[in-house]
């Protein structure tokens, strides 16, 4: 298994999208989302996911040649219209906008409308609370949640992202997690590891929980939490789909199949001031964090965050990376 820098990451994983139709700053915005999530060992959401974004390019499911539009519809909301091109792209356009308003209206939403997956929905929160904002994002996916006491899918896996910032430039919380009881990728990653899964993750095509991933991919997830992951998912698909106007999540086709309908996904960030109300919160939330580290063995999800500068990828997937990188489209 090879060990490979993060910027060779970026770099190659930049080369295979333009190689497959994206145009060089849209290349790098996915690249830098890929990047990024190998650095901090999101394989999901890495590498695992480009051969999917080159092949959409080149059947067209997404646009990797389109200029998202920015538009403020009122004082206090950031709309981007992704014209059916990666979120990352859309985002990094908006992202701008997003901030001036917030900081001179004291909060903001920014809503992506007409995207490709986003993949990684704390990569864009992160960014918001770096520029010194309290971020939340909501976005949703291709339909494989049933409702709690059901076995017919309705939501998506539809995670929230939620980041603070320290104060500095850096993160002092960061907490990035599906609404479902475990993110699908780690179903599909079982089922090709030839493992079962654990009981609670998902149920069969009769509702009857399983540790087969066979069954539960054809069955459905489950939330997390119950009735309480299901509420949160639920409020995620009413942000992502039915505040932006793109596609229900019951209505998405399979997010990784090579051909198809774009995603059409929509994603809402809720962007807050911090010193809106007073210039406190810095200080307020260093002790919290005190309160928890005193604790052993509590923490504050994601403050002591640290990005890899190298990671080890599979062989077979760094193969496929090289592959696409020297493919011709």
């Amino acid at each position: 298994m090879p060990t490979i820098t993060i910027d060779t990451i970026f770099e190659d994983s930049r080369q295979a999208l333009e190689a497959h139709g994206a145009v060089p700053w849209i290349a790098q915005s996915v690249a830098r989302a890929v990047a990024a999530a190998e650095s901090h060992g999101n394989v999901i959401c890495g590498l695992y996911y480009l051969e999917s974004y080159c092949q959409q390019l080149r059947t067209g499911r997404v646009k990797g040649d389109v200029d998202p539009v920015v538009s403020l519809p009122k004082p206090g909301s950031v709309y981007v219209d992704a014209k059916f091109g990666f979120a990352q792209a859309a985002f990094e356009k908006a992202l701008p906008t997003a901030i001036e308003t917030a900081q001179s209206q004291g909060t903001a939403s920014l809503a992506v409308g007409h995207a490709h997956t986003c993949t990684s929905l704390g990569y864009f929160t992160e960014q918001i609370a770096r520029a010194g904002l309290v971020a939340i994002g909501f976005t949703n996916a291709s339909p494989i949640v049933a409702p709690p006491g059901g076995k017919t899918r309705v939501l998506g896996t539809n995670p929230i992202a939620m980041s603070v910032p320290d104060g500095h430039g850096d993160l002092a919380m960061h907490f990035d997690f599906s609404t479902s009881a475990v993110a699908l990728g780690k179903i599909t990653m079982a089922k090709a590891a030839g493992r079962d899964i654990p009981l609670g993750w998902a149920v069969d095509a009769d509702g009857a929980p399983t540790t087969d991933p066979n069954a539960a991919l054809t069955g459905s997830l489950v939330s997390a939490g119950g009735y309480k992951g299901w509420g949160f998912g639920l409020m995620g698909e009413v942000l992502a789909a039915c505040f932006v106007g793109t596609t229900m999540s019951v209505d998405v086709k399979p997010l990784k199949a090579p051909e198809g309908n774009p995603h059409d996904l929509g994603q809402t960030y809720l962007l807050f001031d911090p010193a809106v109300h007073h210039d406190g919160f810095v200080e307020r939330f260093e002790t919290l964090a005190a309160a928890v580290a005193a604790q052993d063995g509590a923490r504050i999800p994601g403050a002591s965050r640290v990005a890899a500068t190298q990671v080890d990828v599979p062989d077979a997937l760094w193969e496929l990376v090289q592959n696409l990188k020297n493919s011709t489209f």
